[in-house]
Protein backbone atom coordinates (compact mmCIF):
# COMPACT_ATOMS: atom_id res chain seq x y z
CA UNK A 1 0.00 0.00 0.00
CA UNK A 2 1.55 3.45 -0.72
CA UNK A 3 2.65 5.65 2.32
CA UNK A 4 1.82 2.33 4.46
CA UNK A 5 2.19 3.43 8.29
CA UNK A 6 2.30 6.87 7.56
CA UNK A 7 -0.05 9.62 9.16
CA UNK A 8 -2.45 12.02 7.59
CA UNK A 9 -3.59 15.41 7.93
CA UNK A 10 -4.77 18.53 6.66
CA UNK A 11 -2.78 21.66 7.83
CA UNK A 12 -3.91 25.21 7.49
CA UNK A 13 -1.18 27.69 6.77
CA UNK A 14 -2.54 31.42 6.07
CA UNK A 15 -5.19 30.07 5.03
CA UNK A 16 -4.50 27.62 2.52
CA UNK A 17 -5.37 24.11 3.36
CA UNK A 18 -2.24 21.89 2.80
CA UNK A 19 -2.56 18.03 3.17
CA UNK A 20 0.67 16.01 4.67
CA UNK A 21 1.45 12.93 5.25
CA UNK A 22 4.17 12.41 7.55
CA UNK A 23 6.12 8.96 9.19
CA UNK A 24 9.56 8.67 10.99
CA UNK A 25 11.14 10.27 14.06
CA UNK A 26 14.74 11.31 13.14
CA UNK A 27 15.99 14.59 11.63
CA UNK A 28 13.22 16.15 8.84
CA UNK A 29 13.34 16.19 5.71
CA UNK A 30 10.96 18.18 3.12
CA UNK A 31 9.88 16.54 -0.19
CA UNK A 32 7.99 18.52 -2.48
CA UNK A 33 6.17 17.01 -5.94
CA UNK A 34 6.41 18.95 -9.04
CA UNK A 35 3.71 19.21 -11.65
CA UNK A 36 1.61 17.66 -12.87
CA UNK A 37 1.43 15.27 -9.91
CA UNK A 38 1.25 14.81 -6.02
CA UNK A 39 2.53 14.17 -3.61
CA UNK A 40 1.90 10.35 -4.45
CA UNK A 41 5.34 10.85 -6.93
CA UNK A 42 7.27 10.40 -3.76
CA UNK A 43 5.03 6.69 -2.85
CA UNK A 44 8.55 4.71 -3.15
CA UNK A 45 11.02 7.31 -1.92
CA UNK A 46 9.59 8.59 1.23
CA UNK A 47 8.57 5.03 3.39
CA UNK A 48 12.79 4.74 2.16
CA UNK A 49 13.83 7.71 4.05
CA UNK A 50 11.11 7.19 7.25
CA UNK A 51 13.66 4.81 8.81
CA UNK A 52 15.83 7.23 9.37
CA UNK A 53 14.30 10.73 9.09
CA UNK A 54 11.05 12.03 9.84
CA UNK A 55 9.68 12.60 6.70
CA UNK A 56 7.17 15.41 5.46
CA UNK A 57 5.29 14.48 1.73
CA UNK A 58 2.67 17.65 1.20
CA UNK A 59 0.01 18.13 -1.49
CA UNK A 60 1.96 21.27 -2.97
CA UNK A 61 -0.47 24.49 -2.51
CA UNK A 62 -3.25 24.03 -5.21
CA UNK A 63 -2.69 20.82 -6.21
CA UNK A 64 -3.82 17.26 -4.93
CA UNK A 65 -6.22 17.96 -2.60
CA UNK A 66 -5.04 21.66 -1.63
CA UNK A 67 -7.21 24.34 -1.78
CA UNK A 68 -7.76 28.05 -0.53
CA UNK A 69 -4.73 29.70 -2.46
CA UNK A 70 -6.23 32.11 -4.75
CA UNK A 71 -4.68 31.44 -8.47
CA UNK A 72 -2.93 34.43 -9.22
CA UNK A 73 0.92 35.08 -10.06
CA UNK A 74 1.68 36.79 -7.16
CA UNK A 75 -0.14 33.87 -4.48
CA UNK A 76 2.32 31.31 -6.99
CA UNK A 77 5.43 32.83 -7.04
CA UNK A 78 7.84 30.38 -5.38
CA UNK A 79 8.52 33.39 -3.30
CA UNK A 80 5.17 32.78 -1.43
CA UNK A 81 4.73 29.11 -1.62
CA UNK A 82 8.28 28.33 -0.14
CA UNK A 83 7.02 30.99 3.17
CA UNK A 84 3.80 28.78 3.14
CA UNK A 85 6.22 25.49 3.14
CA UNK A 86 8.41 27.14 6.29
CA UNK A 87 4.95 27.77 7.76
CA UNK A 88 4.14 24.49 7.49
CA UNK A 89 7.53 23.14 8.81
CA UNK A 90 7.18 25.67 12.06
CA UNK A 91 3.40 24.15 12.49
CA UNK A 92 4.87 20.82 12.62
CA UNK A 93 7.97 21.86 14.94
CA UNK A 94 10.83 21.65 12.33
CA UNK A 95 12.71 25.13 12.53
CA UNK A 96 15.37 23.38 10.32
CA UNK A 97 14.92 20.35 7.67
CA UNK A 98 16.38 18.85 4.76
CA UNK A 99 14.43 19.57 1.45
CA UNK A 100 14.10 17.30 -1.66
CA UNK A 101 12.30 18.69 -4.14
CA UNK A 102 11.24 18.10 -7.87
CA UNK A 103 10.43 19.77 -11.16
CA UNK A 104 7.89 22.95 -9.64
CA UNK A 105 8.90 21.26 -5.87
CA UNK A 106 12.37 22.30 -6.42
CA UNK A 107 11.94 25.33 -7.63
CA UNK A 108 9.81 26.14 -4.47
CA UNK A 109 13.23 24.69 -3.00
CA UNK A 110 15.56 26.88 -4.25
CA UNK A 111 13.68 30.04 -3.53
CA UNK A 112 13.12 28.38 0.33
CA UNK A 113 16.90 28.21 0.42
CA UNK A 114 17.58 31.54 -0.50
CA UNK A 115 15.12 33.89 1.04
CA UNK A 116 15.42 31.70 3.81
CA UNK A 117 18.87 30.91 5.12
CA UNK A 118 19.81 28.54 7.39
CA UNK A 119 16.50 26.77 7.12
CA UNK A 120 17.42 24.13 5.08
CA UNK A 121 20.58 21.61 6.32
CA UNK A 122 20.80 19.95 2.82
CA UNK A 123 19.14 20.36 -0.74
CA UNK A 124 18.24 18.02 -3.21
CA UNK A 125 16.64 19.71 -6.71
CA UNK A 126 15.78 17.05 -8.82
CA UNK A 127 15.69 17.65 -12.55
CA UNK A 128 15.60 21.32 -12.78
CA UNK A 129 18.18 24.49 -13.45
CA UNK A 130 16.99 27.49 -11.78
CA UNK A 131 13.69 29.31 -13.57
CA UNK A 132 15.60 32.30 -14.55
CA UNK A 133 18.50 29.78 -16.63
CA UNK A 134 15.70 28.07 -18.42
CA UNK A 135 14.31 31.16 -19.71
CA UNK A 136 17.46 32.89 -20.78
CA UNK A 137 18.29 29.81 -22.46
CA UNK A 138 15.08 29.23 -24.52
CA UNK A 139 15.55 29.25 -28.18
CA UNK A 140 12.67 27.74 -31.08
CA UNK A 141 14.22 24.25 -30.27
CA UNK A 142 13.69 24.28 -26.10
CA UNK A 143 10.35 25.84 -26.82
CA UNK A 144 9.24 23.02 -28.80
CA UNK A 145 10.24 20.71 -25.98
CA UNK A 146 9.09 22.71 -23.08
CA UNK A 147 6.57 24.41 -24.94
CA UNK A 148 3.67 23.96 -21.74
CA UNK A 149 6.23 26.76 -20.35
CA UNK A 150 4.62 29.20 -22.85
CA UNK A 151 1.14 27.77 -23.28
CA UNK A 152 0.64 27.33 -19.24
CA UNK A 153 1.79 31.27 -18.55
CA UNK A 154 -0.61 32.53 -21.32
CA UNK A 155 -3.35 35.16 -19.58
CA UNK A 156 -6.17 33.52 -18.12
CA UNK A 157 -8.49 32.33 -19.65
CA UNK A 158 -6.95 30.70 -22.30
CA UNK A 159 -5.04 27.76 -20.83
CA UNK A 160 -7.56 26.85 -18.43
CA UNK A 161 -9.78 26.39 -21.13
CA UNK A 162 -7.75 24.55 -23.26
CA UNK A 163 -6.44 22.15 -20.36
CA UNK A 164 -9.47 21.67 -18.94
CA UNK A 165 -11.43 20.46 -21.70
CA UNK A 166 -9.66 17.30 -20.91
CA UNK A 167 -7.39 17.63 -17.53
CA UNK A 168 -6.91 14.10 -17.01
CA UNK A 169 -6.03 13.38 -20.88
CA UNK A 170 -3.60 16.26 -20.80
CA UNK A 171 -1.33 15.05 -17.82
CA UNK A 172 -1.17 11.71 -19.69
CA UNK A 173 0.12 13.46 -22.55
CA UNK A 174 2.63 14.82 -20.63
CA UNK A 175 3.57 11.75 -18.90
CA UNK A 176 3.78 10.09 -21.72
CA UNK A 177 6.16 12.89 -23.71
CA UNK A 178 8.71 13.11 -20.33
CA UNK A 179 8.90 9.86 -18.84
CA UNK A 180 11.78 7.17 -19.81
CA UNK A 181 10.62 4.13 -18.62
CA UNK A 182 6.71 4.30 -18.55
CA UNK A 183 6.53 1.00 -17.00
CA UNK A 184 8.34 2.25 -13.90
CA UNK A 185 5.15 4.22 -13.18
CA UNK A 186 2.63 2.95 -10.90
CA UNK A 187 -0.81 2.68 -12.37
CA UNK A 188 -2.37 3.89 -9.23
CA UNK A 189 0.02 6.65 -9.10
CA UNK A 190 -0.92 7.89 -12.66
CA UNK A 191 -4.52 7.47 -11.75
CA UNK A 192 -4.23 9.82 -8.76
CA UNK A 193 -2.63 12.69 -11.13
CA UNK A 194 -5.12 12.92 -13.96
CA UNK A 195 -8.08 12.80 -11.39
CA UNK A 196 -6.82 15.62 -9.73
CA UNK A 197 -6.59 17.84 -13.13
CA UNK A 198 -10.62 16.99 -13.56
CA UNK A 199 -10.96 19.67 -11.03
CA UNK A 200 -10.73 23.46 -12.66
CA UNK A 201 -9.21 24.71 -9.47
CA UNK A 202 -6.11 22.53 -10.16
CA UNK A 203 -5.98 23.37 -13.47
CA UNK A 204 -6.12 26.85 -12.55
CA UNK A 205 -3.71 26.92 -9.45
CA UNK A 206 -1.30 24.91 -12.23
CA UNK A 207 -1.74 28.23 -15.06
CA UNK A 208 -0.68 30.37 -11.82
CA UNK A 209 2.46 28.48 -11.50
CA UNK A 210 3.52 28.81 -14.59
CA UNK A 211 2.51 32.53 -15.01
CA UNK A 212 4.17 33.06 -12.02
CA UNK A 213 7.60 31.43 -13.48
CA UNK A 214 7.24 33.97 -16.32
CA UNK A 215 7.11 37.17 -14.24
CA UNK A 216 7.87 37.36 -10.61
CA UNK A 217 10.17 33.96 -10.46
CA UNK A 218 12.68 35.53 -12.56
CA UNK A 219 12.44 38.76 -11.38
CA UNK A 220 13.33 37.33 -7.96
CA UNK A 221 16.32 35.02 -9.25
CA UNK A 222 17.53 37.91 -11.28
CA UNK A 223 17.68 40.14 -7.90
CA UNK A 224 19.67 37.84 -6.13
CA UNK A 225 22.26 36.60 -9.29
CA UNK A 226 22.75 40.41 -9.23
CA UNK A 227 23.55 40.85 -5.45
CA UNK A 228 25.44 37.49 -5.59
CA UNK A 229 23.51 35.76 -3.36
CA UNK A 230 24.07 32.22 -3.31
CA UNK A 231 22.33 29.11 -1.16
CA UNK A 232 24.27 28.27 1.23
CA UNK A 233 23.84 24.91 2.33
CA UNK A 234 25.24 21.60 0.62
CA UNK A 235 23.51 20.70 -2.65
CA UNK A 236 22.78 17.43 -4.12
CA UNK A 237 21.56 17.93 -8.06
CA UNK A 238 19.85 14.96 -9.35
CA UNK A 239 19.11 14.89 -12.81
CA UNK A 240 17.58 13.04 -15.64
CA UNK A 241 19.66 12.20 -18.74
CA UNK A 242 16.64 11.20 -20.81
CA UNK A 243 15.05 14.72 -19.99
CA UNK A 244 17.32 16.99 -18.68
CA UNK A 245 19.49 16.98 -21.58
CA UNK A 246 22.87 19.28 -21.37
CA UNK A 247 23.03 21.01 -24.16
CA UNK A 248 26.77 23.42 -24.05
CA UNK A 249 26.80 24.60 -20.49
CA UNK A 250 27.09 21.94 -17.44
CA UNK A 251 24.19 21.32 -15.37
CA UNK A 252 26.55 21.03 -12.30
CA UNK A 253 28.75 24.24 -13.69
CA UNK A 254 24.71 25.63 -13.92
CA UNK A 255 24.22 25.27 -9.98
CA UNK A 256 27.45 25.86 -9.18
CA UNK A 257 26.45 29.65 -10.29
CA UNK A 258 23.83 29.66 -7.54
CA UNK A 259 25.18 27.76 -4.65
CA UNK A 260 28.71 27.34 -2.95
CA UNK A 261 28.98 23.21 -2.63
CA UNK A 262 27.32 21.42 -5.04
CA UNK A 263 27.52 17.82 -6.81
CA UNK A 264 25.17 15.94 -8.87
CA UNK A 265 24.21 12.50 -9.81
CA UNK A 266 22.87 11.69 -13.59
CA UNK A 267 20.33 9.21 -13.57
CA UNK A 268 19.55 6.88 -16.03
CA UNK A 269 15.83 7.85 -16.49
CA UNK A 270 13.14 10.38 -17.58
CA UNK A 271 11.77 12.84 -15.95
CA UNK A 272 10.11 11.19 -13.14
CA UNK A 273 13.06 10.21 -11.29
CA UNK A 274 11.35 9.14 -8.01
CA UNK A 275 9.54 6.90 -9.50
CA UNK A 276 11.40 5.80 -12.78
CA UNK A 277 14.51 5.87 -10.59
CA UNK A 278 13.23 5.51 -6.87
CA UNK A 279 15.69 2.73 -5.22
CA UNK A 280 18.72 4.86 -7.06
CA UNK A 281 16.83 8.28 -5.81
CA UNK A 282 16.20 6.98 -2.30
CA UNK A 283 19.76 5.74 -1.79
CA UNK A 284 21.31 9.09 -3.07
CA UNK A 285 18.69 11.23 -0.75
CA UNK A 286 19.65 8.51 2.15
CA UNK A 287 23.56 9.32 1.79
CA UNK A 288 23.13 13.20 1.20
CA UNK A 289 21.16 13.41 4.36
CA UNK A 290 22.81 11.43 6.64
CA UNK A 291 26.05 13.29 6.11
CA UNK A 292 24.28 16.24 7.80
CA UNK A 293 22.66 13.61 10.55
CA UNK A 294 26.30 12.32 11.45
CA UNK A 295 28.18 14.97 11.24
CA UNK A 296 26.36 16.36 14.29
Amino acid sequence: MMFDGFDTRRIVVDGVDVPVRTAGSGPPVLLLHGFPQTHTAWHQVAPALSGEFTVVVPDLPGYGASRGLEPTAEKFAKRNLARLMVGLMDTLGHGRFALAGHDRGARIGYRLALDHPGRITRFAPIDILPTLEVWEAMNWQAALGSYHWLLLAQPAPLPENLVGADGPGYVRHLIDRWAGHHDRLDPTAVAAYARAFADPAVVAAACADYRAGATLDVEHDRVDRDAGRKIDCPVLLIWARRYLKERGRRHLDVWRSWAEDVRELPLDCGHFVAEEAAQDCAAALLSFFSEEYHAR
